[in-house]
Parts: C-alpha cells; sequence; structure tokens
C-alpha cells in the first residue's frame, strides 16, 4: 500500500469521525433549543412585521452612514434602528433564541477550540466574540500570542 492509499484511508476514516460528531451536535440539547426558538421567531407574525420595519430602518441608516455624522439624518436613524431593536427585545421568543443561538455557537466554538488544539495549541480558532478571552489573531499587539 502506497503512502497516497494510506492518506485516503485515513481521510475516510476522519470523514467518518467528523459525520458521526455532527450527528452527535445535531441531537444535542443547544440545537434542539436553537431550532425550537428560531421557529418560535419565524412563526409570530408580530416578531417578523418588526424585523422587516428593522431592516427597512436599518437600509436607511446604511445610506445615512456614507456620509456619517455629519448626514442630517444621521443620529435620527440610529435611533430609529434601536427603537425598533428594542421593541424587538421585549419578545420573549427573541431573547430565548439569542439565548440558544449563543449557547450553540459556544458548543461549537468550544468543540473547534478542542480539535484544533488537539493538533496544535497555537492554531487560533475563530469566534463570534468581540471580546475573546484568549489571543486576537491581530498580530500580537495584546500581546496575546
Amino acid at each position: 500500500m502506497s503512502v497516497s492509499e494510506l492518506n485516503t484511508v485515513d481521510m475516510a476514516e476522519v470523514l467518518t469521525y467528523a459525520y458521526e460528531l455532527g450527528d452527535m451536535i445535531n441531537a444535542s440539547v443547544e440545537v434542539a433549543d436553537y431550532l425550537y426558538w428560531k421557529q418560535a421567531v419565524e412563526n409570530d407574525p408580530g416578531i417578523q412585521a418588526l424585523i422587516n420595519k428593522l431592516d427597512a430602518k436599518k437600509e436607511l441608516f446604511e445610506e445615512t452612514q456614507r456620509f456619517g455624522h455629519f448626514h442630517p439624518n444621521y443620529h435620527s436613524a440610529k435611533d430609529e434602528v434601536s427603537a425598533v431593536e428594542a421593541e424587538l427585545e421585549a419578545f420573549e421568543a427573541v431573547v430565548r433564541f439569542k439565548v440558544a443561538e449563543k449557547n450553540l455557537d459556544d458548543l461549537l466554538f468550544n468543540m473547534s477550540e478542542k480539535i484544533a488544539f488537539s493538533v496544535s495549541d497555537t492554531i487560533k480558532v475563530p469566534s463570534n466574540n468581540a471580546l475573546p478571552k484568549k489571543g486576537c489573531a491581530s498580530g500580537g499587539g495584546c500581546q496575546c500570542g
């Protein structure tokens, strides 16, 4: 058996394990919770109306961002986006969906980190966290790595 054949067999095994891991994650409480609240948000006409309203307000705000603070409607457009976001936060389904989304993101990040660090602890794992606890991957300015 050649080296390339050996690598192919190993890759097939790795892919099999990856699919098994994916199946386990899909069967997790985090995924079930996320899907439940996602469906609740999608099926609530009040929430959907506010999401459409938010999209329209964001579009108006993006138009003002070209000129930034100098645009006469910049601050009012920004305030309107914030007001609609606050209206959305009043819905329990939206709040729970965001929590479920964060929990699922944390699960996936932790799994990615464990896989990456099993190869090398210098591998950087991307995160959705705006304030990373570990290296920020910005080139060492924060002296994290």
